[in-house]
């Protein structure tokens, strides 16, 4: 489940390392650039990099919002399915592109961003209300795994492509390329069952049980399985339903501590991009370009090192936890951060880096530093962490917001940073370092530890106000308790919706007297 299902994030991760090693190739700028009179070179202005780069940002937005509603009606599998045949479409438009017509590139690349955006929704859901409890933060932290492999893998073709072949085959293989992954994804998904959690609250109670006993290797009436399957059951049974789907929405809002939540979330996934990331992963053929390593073989590095120790993130998840890791990698990227950007700033000589060769190695040894840090917390734990903490009934909406706040910051970083970074040079780095910092205190006052807990615990932590920094120590209620807090909350909406009913009965007879046996007066 977890190779097949994290292909989305390889789809995601391909598509950002192919278009990063594209806008330093000849032949993809001879094709789409502009033509610079006075040196004679084609060239991408600001704009044009920033709209070819970001608009896959536009449509992951999209794609992000459009998924939620989806996925809560034709299912978490089918959705998956669906948006891979989007991603085609998308890669279509994009690889037929005609000569010197750049939008269309454009274009192509935000349906690309759909698809993209509605994976990057429905692939950690998936995992998450399907993996068991103990090791539920590995598996979504594959997703990650796989965009790193993704952005590698789309590097050393790249690599490959730009060396050996000087026409359109440079960047037409590495799209090509491209249509395999989400074939992958696609037909697998069909082969695989549903999540549980939807299955349950779509009435399909057998077929829950049934993955559920798959997912966890054991046997019929397993105690794990039947503890889950009540906690489950109890949060439905507490939940509201019959709303339409705008008021489902405007209820989420309103339901105990979910808009606290989703501001979490969203600011979560804020801070991922406000890392700086992809400052080296989409522009890192171009900020390394002045230094005295081909950019290619510097991406090649950063992108190898990227995928290698995101494999340590998988071990930290779930024997240090969510909270410890990402405070840590916080500081640990501020501390990066401050250094590339004083060396870029003082040490580097931006007009000739081949004379200043000690200041042009510290960049990339800090760069891989700084990636070391990314790769191992917050790339992998911000989706985990996004997709442990809202409960079933508004998962995927909730989600879909935190997942477009990410691909909205990721817009505003991939078209701008171009721009920023021809004004204050290496000094770019000091915004990334206030936020990775500011990023830590945020975990630290807000994020509770999930490691180990059941989806169920968890929401029932935040509706408990549980603090944060003591997170570690709460201890779940047992069933007996869920279960006669769930009947209390069942009563008081009873007593609710009775009170309510009694009401306009009594202002319908007010309005109508004859429904009392009293004449009407004309």
């Amino acid at each position: 489940m977890a190779v097949l299902v994290s292909m989305g994030g390889f789809i995601f991760g391909y598509d950002t390392g192919q278009i990063s090693g594209f806008l330093g190739m000849p032949t993809f700028q001879e094709r789409f650039g502009q033509f610079n009179h006075h040196t004679g070179e084609f060239y991408f202005s600001n704009v044009r990099t920033g709209l070819i780069v970001g608009l896959l940002s536009i449509g992951t937005l999209t794609g992000a919002l459009v998924a939620a509603p989806l996925a809560d009606f034709i299912g978490r599998k089918w959705s998956i399915f669906a948006w891979c045949i989007v991603f085609h479409v998308g890669n279509i438009v994009q690889i037929a592109a005609s000569e010197h017509k750049w939008y269309e590139v454009m274009m192509g690349r935000w349906t690309l961003g759909l698809s993209v955006g509605a994976l990057s929704l429905l692939v950690p859901m998936y995992m998450a209300e399907t993996a068991p409890y103990h090791i539920r933060g590995a598996l979504i932290s594959c997703y990650q795994l796989f965009i790193t492999l993704g952005i590698f893998i789309a590097a050393c073709i790249n690599y490959g492509t730009q060396k050996n072949y000087h026409d359109t085959t440079q960047w037409r293989v590495p799209m090509g390329i491209g249509f395999l992954w989400p074939l992958i994804l696609g037909i697998g998904i069909l082969f695989f069952p549903e999540t549980p959690r939807y299955a349950y609250r779509k009435g399909r109670v057998e077929e829950a049980k049934q993955t559920m006993l798959k997912v966890y290797g054991v046997p019929e009436n397993h105690w794990s399985v039947y503890h889950e399957m009540e906690e489950i059951k109890l949060k439905l049974e507490a939940e509201s339903s019959g709303r339409s789907f705008l008021g489902d929405y405007i209820a989420m809002f309103s339901a105990p501590k979910m808009a606290y939540r989703i501001a979490i979330g969203m600011c979560l996934q804020m801070f991922q991009q406000l890392t700086g990331a992809n400052y080296f992963f989409y522009y890192g053929t171009l900020i390394f370009k002045g230094v005295s390593i081909n950019p290619f073989v510097t991406q090649l590095i950063l992108n190898g090192i990227n995928f290698g120790v995101t494999f340590i993130g998988l071990y930290l998840i779930e024997h240090y936890g969510r909270r410890k890791s990402l405070i840590a990698g916080s500081l640990w990227m501020f501390i990066c951060f401050l250094i590339f950007a004083s060396v870029g700033h003082f040490a580097l000589d931006r007009a000739d880096p081949t004379t200043t060769p000690h200041a042009s190695i510290a960049l990339i040894c800090f760069a891989c530093f700084f990636i070391l840090g990314f790769a191992t917390t917050w790339g992998p734990m911000i989706w985990t962490i996004m997709s442990e903490i809202y409960p079933s009934q508004y998962r995927a909406k909730a989600m879909s917001l935190a997942t477009a706040s990410n691909w909205f910051w990721n817009f505003l970083l991939a078209f701008f940073t171009s721009f920023i970074t021809s004004d204050i040079d290496f000094r770019y780095g000091y915004v990334f370092a206030a936020c990775n910092f500011m990023g830590g205190l945020i975990v630290f006052f807000f994020v509770v530890e999930g490691r180990g807990r059941t989806l169920e615990e968890i929401d029932t932590m935040y509706l408990e106000g549980v603090l944060a920094w003591e997170s570690d120590k709460w201890e779940a209620p047992t069933l007996e308790t869920m279960r006669n807090q769930s009947m209390a909350g069942q009563r008081a909406v009873d007593a609710e919706t009775a009170n309510e009913s009694a009401n306009n009965s009594t202002e319908s007879r007010r309005n109508d007297p004859e429904k009392d046996g009293e004449p009407a007066t004309n």
